[in-house]
């Protein structure tokens, strides 16, 4: 989740420093906790702190799940402060990788969009759509629909004619204000009139477009549940015997997880997730909080600051993807198949 919160109501300054400390705590998450935390460094204005965070993880010896994220973030970043040839060779340099992650991408057409570049940043949505989805996708992933919306935006600007993926794009869009009428270029001229009407009417639409585009990038922590794979298990289970009650099997417990995340859904609980845990971490964090491991009431704890910490996996997995509990088999095929 990227912080959109306006730096009147937050010291982005303090969030940053605090994010950064926990990073210094947690170098295994220093990934998710630094772009968070160079992205309050930008919301502070504080542009150049921002760059010296993407850089920090850029040259870090270990590696980066999503490289090409941060490479992305740091030249959207460069580009409003004066550094637009840097930002443009990484910009460049992102889409010659060609990365099978939408957020890249999303990030790289949009800053090319908040610089007029219309035409490049529709090359590079549909270069990443190109990517990302197959033929004849009728439900394309989550994580594409920026793309697809960002892509029919940019299209709309440059008066082109709806095409399939155009269509896709208003067929996904699910709020009252069509995506036609939001990305209308004309609205701009009705942001400057007289008539009272209008500018309530452009208000009620720019706050459709505001809750769309939150809804899709900057969801809330999810309610995560405790995932222990079998040798984990295996290992917490023989070190601390009191947590066999809580965990009697393996089946039992990917069952259970399982159960309550439906039961959870059902009752209306959004965003759930799933962090999976490991022995020396849970540990670790049981030294922090000066508990014994063997307490069961820190397991919720344990999820809780994993979760925060940008461990959690969104539950359900999306259609055609592996299952949670890590096995080979599609989430349909197998803990799934009764979804």
């Amino acid at each position: 989740m990227r912080p959109d919160t306006p730096a009147e109501n937050v010291d982005h300054n303090a969030e940053a420093a605090r994010l950064e400390r926990t990073a210094d705590l947690y170098p295994e998450d220093a990934e998710h906790l630094l772009t968070q935390a160079a992205a309050h460094r930008e919301l502070a204005g504080d542009r150049t702190g921002a760059t010296a965070l993407y850089d920090r993880l850029l040259s870090s010896s270990a590696p980066l799940d999503h490289p090409h994220l941060v490479r992305a973030l740091k030249a959207a970043n460069l580009w409003e402060y004066g550094h637009e040839a840097e930002a443009r060779a990484i910009i460049d340099g992102v889409r010659a990788a060609a990365p099978r992650d939408a957020a890249p991408w999303a990030i790289v057409a949009e800053a090319l969009e908040s610089h007029d570049e219309l035409g490049a940043a529709e090359a590079a949505f549909t270069q990443g759509l190109d990517l990302l989805l197959e033929d004849g996708t009728q439900e394309p992933p989550q994580s594409t629909r920026p793309l697809l919306h960002g892509r029919h935006r940019v299209r709309r600007m440059l008066g082109a004619a709806h095409d399939d993926r155009d269509r896709l794009a208003d067929t996904l869009h699910s709020s009252q204000i069509s995506l036609d009428e939001l990305h209308d270029p004309k609205r701009v001229w009705s942001l400057g009139s007289d008539n009272p009407a209008e500018l309530a009417a452009e208000i009620n639409r720019l706050r459709a477009e505001l809750g769309a585009y939150r809804e899709a990038l900057s969801r809330p922590f999810p309610v995560a549940v405790l995932h222990w794979p079998a040798a984990e298990m295996t290992e917490l289970v023989s070190a601390y015997p009191a947590l066999a009650t809580e965990y009697p099997s393996p089946a039992e417990h990917l069952a259970t997880i399982e159960a309550s995340l439906r039961e959870l859904a059902a009752s209306g609980t959004p965003n759930l997730g799933i962090v999976t845990g490991t022995v020396p971490s849970y540990e670790a964090f049981a030294a922090s909080e000066s508990a014994s491991p063997q307490d069961v009431s820190l397991l919720p704890q344990y999820a809780t600051t994993l979760a925060a910490r940008g461990r959690a996996v969104a539950w359900p997995p999306e259609r055609g993807t592996g299952c949670w509990c890590g096995s080979e088999r599609v989430y349909e095929g197998c803990h799934g198949s009764a979804v």
